[in-house]
């Protein structure tokens, strides 16, 4: 068994202030997102300049937070939504859902897309070898949190979280950092730095990133609030991880036909 790390989930203070590592993951994420983004406009022809990039994030920030925290209530905690309309605003109590926040992105891309004359799926795709990254620093915040931790294990690597009572368990957060994270991060950066039909990268996203939550969910502690939706095994991210593997395997079969190429600048 292993030894979980206690850190303390506050940086540091802004006066009376506390910031939070989990806060500053997002703050991370943003900020290396905005550096890459700019590389990649720079090599390929996704019909933005760097200052536009600018105003993408801002539009991406926006689609994760609202998304995120609306996509939580919405799908992990509506009858506190409803009977408590104004918990949606406490953020600073956590929960903050992953597929909420994906359709908040896409929704502001959509927008942006609209306004800047750009095709959505070009957008999409710019963002898909990027996304790995937030989710990486973000899934680190959980672990220094000590929350979304795993089911009770004997594996040689489990560890005691604070909030999980005394049995060793999955440190399911890590494994979804690896997955969700690095591997997914590697695999989409190396497949587009070559030239590839619009919506190829955005749908590999979605398959990989359905694929790999849908199994670490396997030993993922269910929420407490919902436990099992299905079938007595099945958890609220495997649910709704399922039209996501969809709509990733519909997108690929779409970009093959339309063979829409995003190539390297000359």
């Amino acid at each position: 068994m292993l030894h979980y790390p206690h850190i303390n989930p506050i940086a540091f203070h802004i006066g009376p202030l506390p910031v939070h590592w989990y806060g500053l993951m997002y703050l991370f994420g943003f900020m290396i997102g905005w550096v890459l983004l700019i590389w990649r406009v720079k090599r390929f022809n996704y019909g933005l300049d760097s200052e536009a990039v600018s105003d993408l994030v801002f539009y991406v920030a926006l689609g994760v937070i609202l998304g995120g925290r609306l996509g939580y209530m919405l799908f992990y905690d509506f009858p506190v939504m409803i009977h408590h309309p104004s918990s949606i605003l406490k953020v600073y109590q956590g929960g903050m859902s992953f597929h909420g926040g994906l359709i908040g992105i896409c929704l502001a891309l959509w927008i942006f897309a609209k306004r800047k004359g750009i095709p959505c799926l070009v957008l999409t795709d710019l963002l898909a070898p990027i996304g790995p990254i937030g989710l990486a620093l973000g899934r680190f915040g959980n672990f220094i949190n000590g929350e979304l931790y795993g089911r009770i294990t004997d594996v040689p690597w489990a560890m005691v979280f604070p909030n999980g009572g005394p049995y060793p368990r999955h440190p399911s957060m890590l494994y979804e950092l690896f997955l969700e994270g690095i591997v997914l991060f590697v695999f989409l950066w190396i497949y587009t730095l070559k030239p590839r039909a619009a919506g190829m990268a955005s749908g590999l996203f979605l398959i990989g990133y359905s694929i790999f939550r849908f199994l670490v969910e396997f030993v993922r502690q269910p929420d407490p609030q919902l436990g099992f939706v299905a079938f007595g095994w099945m958890t609220r991210g495997q649910e709704l991880c399922i039209p996501m593997l969809i709509i990733g395997i519909i997108l690929i079969v779409v970009a093959k036909r339309r063979g829409e190429l995003i190539t390297r600048k000359s």
